[in-house]
């Protein structure tokens, strides 16, 4: 499997207090990985330096083969990362449909599904198409986290990166927004899944990344995570 996206010995901190210490991970193209490990273990640590809101102190990214680790986020962006955000941080005062077309962009390669538009979110969320006129402040939580998919949708992406999507949802919308990401990886989108819901992240994903104080100290696929019990109860508490 081609890689898309490669990343090399990421060191990262916040001023005197180390973060990253040398993670290295892949995902190939049409691939869904997940990063796992306990709240503070580094996931978003690695998502901010992925999309350049914090700057690495070493290390090498690559997205299609091109170095992305001193790009500033709106190159990062149009080189085809999106970002569903932990906390969803929609647009509060803006419509629906103005959250989803203000950051929306055409793609910029060829993606093996048809180019993302307000119709092809409206199908895959059919409840947001019923509410495109509603601020956002007015959306249920599970809504707004519909909204925050869609919005990263939007920008066309070759890969989508996930931070803790079902967090905090009711088990219907969370089982809904399971589906839309498995029909997301049918058609071929690569995704980055940060998520504490194991057994259909087992089921979702392709390769799984332990991350235990801002190192990897496991990686394999859901088959042989699936296996170890005692590594999910060792490292995620659960």
């Amino acid at each position: 499997m081609a890689a898309l996206l490669q990343v090399e010995n990421l060191t990262a901190a916040y001023g005197r207090a180390q973060a990253l210490f040398g993670v290295d991970f892949d995902v190939g193209v049409g691939e869904v990985v997940t990063l796992l490990g306990r709240n503070g273990m580094g996931r978003s640590t690695t998502v901010k330096c992925l999309f350049g809101l914090l700057r690495a102190q070493c290390g090498r990214i690559r997205l299609g083969g091109r170095e992305i680790h001193a790009a500033p986020s709106h190159e990062i962006a149009r080189l085809g990362l999106g970002l569903v955000p932990e906390g969803r941080q929609i647009f509060p005062n803006l419509s629906v449909e103005e959250n989803l077309i203000a950051t929306a962009r055409a793609p910029r390669h060829k993606t093996v599904a048809a180019p993302w538009t307000l119709q092809r979110v409206y199908a895959l969320f059919p409840r947001l198409q019923e509410r495109r006129r509603n601020l956002g402040w007015q959306l249920s939580g599970g809504e707004q986290q519909m909204l925050a998919i869609g919005r990263a949708l939007m920008t066309n992406p070759t890969l989508l990166v996930l931070d803790e999507a079902t967090e905090g949802l009711s088990p219907l919308i969370r089982q809904e927004i399971w589906d839309s990401l498995s029909g997301l990886k049918q058609e071929g989108l690569a995704q980055i899944v940060i998520d504490k819901n194991i057994k259909p992240l087992l089921t979702l994903a392709d390769r799984h990344f332990m991350l235990e104080k801002g190192r990897v100290v496991w990686s394999g696929t859901s088959s042989q995570l699936g296996q170890q019990s005692q590594l999910v109860h060792q490292y995620l508490g659960v």
